[in-house]
């Protein structure tokens, strides 16, 4: 399949016309915020996920988000992204351009082993030498079988879609099940805010593959 590819409004990097078609991998966390931070983040359920882009992606890179669900009118209720980091300069641009989604760019270290069905995954996140957060996960999600998703995100306007709010569909199937999960959010970094909710429940989607936009 033949991938279109825009440039962004600077003209510095190019990245693929939506929608985009990814494979990879999802360490998801849901967590409960009692009291809200500011406008943007209100109190509410929100998801804390790592996610790993893989081979067979139009884009590959990882990434770090924080959402948070929120109804809508005329969409029914969706996710809302309030914080995103990847590691991609034409992640970023797309992200922003197609859809509204806040992302920054960041260092990531990822390391994951495999003993029969068990996997154990450990991921960081960092702005230079300044963390972010990091977490560490356990599951047995590659032994499944593969189940069917789809969910609506919506963003409110930027400055890289000249105000304008956007939704995007995505929709796929992956290998998913409750797995164990630990975080940390680093006191002084953008996600302190987080070390005051309360962690609920943790998923795996392994090999997910996924149409976005």
């Amino acid at each position: 399949m033949t991938i279109e590819w825009v440039a962004s409004r600077d003209a510095e990097v190019s990245y693929p016309a939506a929608p985009w078609d990814m494979v990879g991998q999802l360490w998801l966390s849901i967590f409960r915020l009692r009291e809200p931070v500011d406008e943007l983040r209100r109190a509410g359920v929100y998801g804390a996920a790592f996610v790993s882009y893989e081979p067979g992606s139009p884009l590959t890179y990882s990434e770090l988000l924080v959402a948070r669900l929120v109804p809508t009118e005329q969409h029914g209720r969706c996710v809302s992204i309030t914080d995103i980091w990847v590691d991609s300069p034409a992640s970023v641009a797309g992200g922003r351009e197609l859809w509204a989604i806040p992302k920054g760019l960041c260092d990531f270290e990822l390391d994951t082993s495999h003993r029969g069905p068990l996997s154990s995954t450990d991921w960081s996140a960092s702005l230079g030498r300044s963390p972010i957060a990091s977490a560490s996960f356990t599951d047995v999600s590659r032994a499944m079988l593969r189940v069917p998703f789809k969910g609506t995100t919506w963003q409110p306007g930027i400055d890289d879609t000249d105000g304008e709010e956007r939704t995007a569909v995505l929709q796929g199937s992956s290998k998913a099940l409750p797995c164990r999960g630990r975080w940390d959010f680093a006191a002084d970094g953008p996600l302190g805010w987080m070390r005051g909710a309360r962690q609920l429940a943790s998923f795996r989607q392994a090999d997910f593959r996924m149409s976005f936009g």
